[in-house]
């Protein structure tokens, strides 16, 4: 078989791949959201997969006017950028905090969360009505708890209100937005809390007003939300959260369950922690191969507006809509529209050529159960080997995607080491971005 694969590679490598559109890509989203049966990704009400493409944008409530609001949502609406990751009420990350631009509190009195104020909460509603009418899932922190429990948020407001206090705020988050089906709460914020029931309170009260919401958590780095969170009645979605051994943490999460599915909720932003674009493709393009039903990516400022930050910013953030990490994620929806990405699974070892020809960069890849479609990601090197044993007799074509700049180029066979297996090479050694990061695609066309 892997005679008649390779006979197929070296005759019809002068054709171009034909990456089919599926249906799922591109039709509007159905909300809400579910888990699909496989506990694999989620899909929207119509049953087509939904591919979480994310950005951080933390104070968009707290931080923005109605207009420029916006104008945010209307670019990454333009852009492919599916979901944004945003804290409902914010605590130090924007100018006014805890008011918001309109210079509306949260809450009547300061850290009474029983006492919600109509009006600064009639700001947040305008915001989600736009995010709902531009068709984007809402990743909603209900109550940032902040970096070790500092003041960056909530936790000691939530700590001094008790446990009672973040039931009836749940309850009235819940009554309020149970008409929003687009919302996912993500419960926490970059600490693990001793005194669980604090958020457990709060879950529970979304849950009393509305059964049907999907919550999941964003804990502290390095971490998966089931780790502290598996088995909750609320728990139906799971989390990644990493600033080191990224891919590897992904690809532990994807073998050893529980049964949910996951997204690398963060890691490090653009223009944060020495980051560049091909770093961002890199955890990107690798979670999403090590299993993850999406991702979400973080710029520096646009998290936080023209809030204060973490970090010295290069511009404002109108200018960071259009960065290079902006641009690649970009490119990576249409790359991944255009395949069964909810199909694919890690290749452990199958695909990729024992022992590796190169002992530089790194390669990951994905492959349906099947073998009828593979998807390898390469850094750092110019060339991979393939065991053709490990695909189906249906796959024939292969192109490089280039990552920085969304365009396709024809692969041919660069040699055969030995029996049934298959080398390419990049098509250059850097893409356009000046970066040696390329996507090697294997399937059926015609």
């Amino acid at each position: 078989m892997a005679d008649v694969i390779q006979q197929c590679f070296r005759c019809l490598f002068a054709g171009l791949l034909i990456v089919c559109s599926f249906a799922a890509a591109a039709q509007e989203t159905v909300f809400p959201l579910r888990v699909a049966d496989n506990h694999r990704y989620l899909e929207d009400a119509a049953g087509r997969p939904f591919l979480i493409t994310g950005d951080s944008a933390w104070s968009l409530i707290g931080d923005l006017s109605r207009e420029d609001a916006d104008k945010y949502l209307a670019d990454r609406q333009r852009r492919g950028f599916n979901t944004i990751l945003v804290s409902l009420i914010e605590h130090r990350f924007s100018r006014n905090s805890p008011r918001n631009f309109y210079k509306h509190a949260p809450f009547l009195v300061d850290g009474d969360f029983t006492k919600p104020n109509e009006a600064y909460f009639g700001d947040a509603d305008w915001i989600l009505n736009r995010a709902r009418e531009r068709g984007f899932l809402v990743l909603l922190v209900p109550s940032y708890l902040g970096s070790d429990g500092g003041t960056e948020g909530w936790f000691r407001e939530i700590k001094a209100a008790g446990a009672k206090a973040m039931r009836s705020y749940g309850r009235y988050l819940g009554k309020r937005y149970r008409d929003y089906p687009n919302i996912i709460w993500v419960q926490g914020g970059d600490y693990d809390t001793p005194d669980k029931r604090l958020v457990d309170e709060l879950a529970r009260g979304i849950s009393d007003a509305n059964p049907a919401a999907l919550q999941t958590v964003h804990r502290g780095a390095n971490t998966v939300g089931s780790g502290d969170w598996a088995g909750a009645p609320w728990f139906t979605l799971d989390t990644l959260y990493a600033y080191d051994e990224i891919i590897d943490r992904a690809l532990q999460r994807q073998r050893a369950g529980p049964a949910l599915p996951f997204f690398f909720i963060e890691g490090p932003y653009e223009n944060e922690r020495g980051s560049d674009e091909q770093s961002l493709r890199l955890n990107a393009y690798g979670t999403i191969l090590a299993g993850a039903c999406g991702q979400i990516f973080g710029n520096n400022p646009l998290w936080h507006f023209a809030g204060p930050g973490l970090y010295d910013a290069p511009g404002t953030w109108e200018d960071a809509l259009g960065s290079r990490g902006s641009q690649s994620v970009s490119y990576l929806k249409q790359f991944f529209d255009s395949l069964p990405w909810w199909e694919l699974e890690p290749e452990r070892g199958r695909l990729l050529a024992k022992p590796d020809q190169s002992d530089k960069g790194l390669a990951l890849g994905a492959m349906t159960k099947e073998g009828k479609a593979a998807v390898l990601y390469v850094s750092g090197r110019n060339s991979i080997a393939i065991d053709t044993s490990a695909l189906a007799p249906s796959v024939r074509r292969a192109r490089w995607y280039d990552p920085a700049s969304g365009k396709y180029t024809e692969a041919s066979e660069a040699g055969s080491v030995r029996r049934g297996i298959v080398t390419f090479e990049t098509p250059e050694p850097r893409n356009s971005g000046g970066f040696d990061d390329w996507v090697l695609v294997l399937g059926s066309g015609s």
